[in-house]
C-alpha cells in the first residue's frame, strides 16, 4: 500500500493541513504552522507554478488515502468513466474504499489504524472476511467485525476514543452491534476533502 513512512509532522507542516487524521497533528499545526527547515518561520511558502500547484494537491489527496501513484492513477481514471462530475466521483470513489468506511465509522483512529485492521481480517462486508483495504463498498453493504472478543473490545475502544468525530449522514453506525452501512452515495459536501480536486482534474487532463 501506499502508507506514508516518513516524519508525518514535517509532511503536514510542509503542505499546512493535517493528512493523518492524528488530531496531535492539529495542535502541531498550530503550534508551528510554517514549513519544516531553518527559514520556515522567516520565509513564506514558496510560490508554485500553476503546474506545481496541482502536483501538490494530487500529492496531499495520495498521502491522505496512503495511495501509491498506479493506484491513484486508476483510481481517477474510474472517475473519469463514471457519469457527473469527475472530481466528485474521485472523492467518492476514495471515500468508499473500505479502510476510509472504517475510519469514517469510527472503528479506527485514522486511516493507517484501519487499513491494518482490514489487512489483519478484523472486518466483514455482508458477514464476508475482507482483507483488502482498497475494496468499494457500495450502497447497502453491512460492515461488521469479526465475531471474536479481541476484535470487539478494539473496535469498542477505538469507537469511545473516535467519539468527538461525527459519523458523516452517508453511513449508519450502530454501536452496540458495532455495525456500519453505507445508506446512500456521499454528497460532496459531506466529502471534506484536504485538496483542491479541480486542479487533480486539470493535471490529469493534460
Amino acid at each position: 500500500m501506499g502508507k506514508y513512512t516518513g516524519n508525518k509532522a514535517k509532511i503536514c507542516r510542509r503542505f499546512g493541513v493535517n493528512l493523518f487524521g492524528n488530531l496531535k497533528f492539529d495542535r502541531i499545526l498550530e503550534k508551528r504552522p510554517n514549513p519544516p527547515g531553518v527559514h520556515g518561520a522567516s520565509a513564506a511558502r514558496k510560490k508554485l507554478s500553476e503546474y506545481g500547484r496541482q502536483l501538490n494537491e494530487k500529492q496531499k489527496l495520495k498521502i491522505t488515502y496512503g495511495l501509491r501513484e498506479k493506484q491513484f492513477r486508476l483510481t481517477f481514471k474510474k472517475a473519469a468513466q463514471k457519469k457527473g462530475i469527475t472530481g466528485d466521483n474521485l472523492l467518492q470513489l476514495l471515500e468508499r474504499r473500505l479502510d476510509n468506511v472504517v475510519y469514517r465509522l469510527g472503528f479506527a483512529p485514522t486511516r493507517t489504524a484501519a487499513r491494518q485492521l482490514v489487512s489483519h481480517g478484523h472486518v466483514k462486508v455482508n458477514g464476508r472476511k475482507v482483507n483488502i483495504a482498497s475494496y468499494t463498498v457500495r450502497e447497502g453493504e453491512e460492515i461488521t467485525i469479526k465475531d471474536s472478543d479481541r476484535s470487539k473490545a478494539l473496535i469498542q475502544r477505538n469507537i469511545e476514543l473516535s467519539a468527538r468525530r461525527d459519523v458523516p449522514q452517508w453511513l449508519i453506525l450502530t454501536k452496540e452491534e458495532l455495525k456500519g452501512m453505507i445508506a446512500r452515495m456521499p454528497l460532496r459536501e459531506e466529502m471534506p476533502s484536504v485538496a483542491d480536486e479541480l486542479m487533480i482534474v486539470e493535471l490529469y487532463s493534460k
